[in-house]
């Protein structure tokens, strides 16, 4: 469904991917590791057109997307949730769901789209009619990953999904998205500190070391493996 074929990007002087190539499958979730300043969220940026790509391509489906605007993405049914949630703070549970999805014109789908959401999430249904900027911070992320799902995404990009949560509301976050992977086949490439859970959830992992690929293999592999465990599983 996406593969990036030798892309660098970066800010300003400096760099942040150096020649990256990485595939993700249709229906898996692959997640990318490594520790902070390694890359992973700028692969996510320049996924989605958030940061420019200045060599290499970006293929979403086949096609080539490399640098196209994000919103013009989000059309095509790939939906970002970025580190820090970036919900309205102003709006309501319920408004902040529907902007999720304001390219839509099915009016009967996004209904349907909705009631999946509130059963998915069941502290939205509670906290619907509430100010998103009050919710604590799992439920915050609840609803940011609500919110892209009301774009009827065919992939959905998760940065740090875990940050600044209770240990408790990240295990049912984690065991939601395997639910949506599950139940919609939807696509789901992750971003994650939290290497231990990244690795449990994911069928497919990428190792990034200050902007390169430094390893890629199972999930299931790469949580064995004595490299790994030493550098981000604390072993």
């Amino acid at each position: 469904m996406l593969e990036l074929e030798n892309v660098s990007a970066g800010y300003g002087s400096i760099a942040a991917l150096h020649g990256i190539s990485l595939r993700v499958e249709k229906g898996s979730i692959v997640t990318l590791v490594g520790a902070n300043g390694a890359g992973k969220s700028s692969t996510l940026r320049t996924v989605s057109g958030l940061l420019k790509a200045r060599s290499g391509r970006v293929l979403f489906c086949g096609e080539d997307i490399t640098n196209w605007p994000a919103h013009r993405l989000v059309g095509r049914g790939l939906a970002h949730v970025p580190e820090g949630r970036m919900i309205f703070a102003n709006l309501t549970v319920l408004e902040n769901l529907k902007m999720g999805a304001y390219l839509r014109r099915d009016g009967a789908g996004i209904a349907a789209d909705l009631e999946f959401v509130l059963e998915t999430f069941p502290r939205l249904r509670e906290r619907r009619s509430q100010q998103a900027g009050t919710l604590s911070g799992g439920e915050q992320q609840m609803l940011a990953i609500g919110r892209a799902l009301m774009s009827k995404p065919r992939l959905l990009m998760l940065d740090e999904p875990s940050l600044g949560i209770a240990p408790l509301l990240v295990k049912t976050i984690f065991e939601k998205i395997v639910q949506v992977n599950r139940e919609l086949d939807l696509t789901v490439l992750l971003v994650e500190q939290n290497a231990h859970l990244a690795l449990e959830v994911s069928h497919f992992g990428y190792v990034l070391e200050t902007g390169r690929i430094l390893m890629a293999d199972r999930s299931e592999s790469l949580r064995s493996n004595p490299a790994v465990q030493a550098a981000y599983l604390g072993a």
